[in-house]
C-alpha cells in the first residue's frame, strides 16, 4: 500500500504563472530529489535557493493518507467549506512540493478527476509526468537534467547562473516565465527579470503575488 506525504493542504489563490488569481486547492507533498529540505544540506543541494518547507507533514491539512479516495476526499472537504456558490467554474487543485511527482501517481490523479478537480502540477522536471495532469508547469532547477521537456508553463527562477533562459527557448510549451529569485536580492533581481522580458518578449513576468498581497 502507497502512503502519500502532505506537507500541507489549504485554500488559496494560485499566486504565480499563467493561473494567477485563480482559486485552488494547494496541495504541497512532502520530499523532494534535489534538496533534502534540512539547512545543513543546502550548500551541497542542486536547488540550494528554495524558500519552501517540504519536510514532514506537520503543516496545515497535512498527514499521511493511506489511499488515493482518503486524500482525494480530503480535498474536496477543503474545496467545499470555501466555496460559497454553485459558479460554474471547476474545482482546481495545484499540486507542488518539493516534488510532487515522487508520489502524484496514476491512481491519485484518477482519484482528483473522480472528485471532479482539474489537475495543475510545477515539477523541476527532473521526473516524466505521467499521463491525466492538465496543466503542467516545469520549473527546471540549475544543472539538473530535464525528462520532461514538454507541458504548458515553463517557469524559470531569475537569475540562475547554471540555468540560463536561452537553454530553454526552444522547448515545447506554451508559455514561459522568468520568476524573480527571492532573498535580500529580490528587487536587483525583478529588475533583471523584467529587463530580460523586455529583450526578449518570448519570456513574460511571474511575480509571487501571495508574497506581494499576504495570501496564504
Amino acid at each position: 500500500m502507497k502512503i502519500y506525504s502532505v506537507k500541507e493542504l489549504y485554500f488559496t489563490l494560485q499566486g504565480e504563472g499563467a493561473h494567477t488569481g485563480r482559486a485552488a486547492v494547494f496541495l504541497r507533498f512532502a520530499g523532494c530529489n534535489l534538496w533534502s529540505g534540512l539547512e545543513r544540506d543546502r550548500a551541497d543541494a542542486v536547488c540550494n535557493f528554495c524558500d519552501t518547507d517540504f519536510v514532514g507533514t506537520d503543516g496545515p491539512g497535512g498527514g499521511k493518507f493511506e489511499s488515493p479516495d482518503a486524500l482525494a476526499c480530503s480535498i474536496r472537504q477543503c474545496w467545499d467549506e470555501h466555496i460559497t456558490s454553485d459558479e460554474r467554474a471547476r474545482p482546481y487543485i495545484v499540486c507542488t512540493g518539493g516534488e510532487p511527482l515522487l508520489q502524484l501517481t496514476p491512481p491519485l490523479i484518477d482519484a482528483f478527476h473522480r472528485a471532479g478537480f482539474e489537475i495543475a502540477v510545477e515539477t523541476n522536471g527532473t521526473i516524466a509526468a505521467p499521463d491525466g495532469i492538465d496543466w503542467l508547469c516545469v520549473s527546471p532547477k540549475s544543472t539538473a537534467p530535464l525528462k520532461q521537456t514538454s507541458g504548458d508553463e515553463l517557469k524559470l527562477v531569475y537569475p540562475q547562473e547554471t540555468a540560463l533562459p536561452e537553454k530553454f527557448n526552444d522547448l515545447d510549451f506554451r508559455h514561459f516565465f522568468l520568476q524573480p529569485l527571492d532573498g535580500p536580492e529580490i528587487s536587483r533581481h525583478t529588475a533583471a527579470a523584467i529587463g530580460y522580458c523586455r529583450r526578449h518578449p518570448q519570456w513574460r513576468l511571474s511575480l509571487q503575488t501571495h508574497k506581494l498581497t499576504g495570501i496564504p
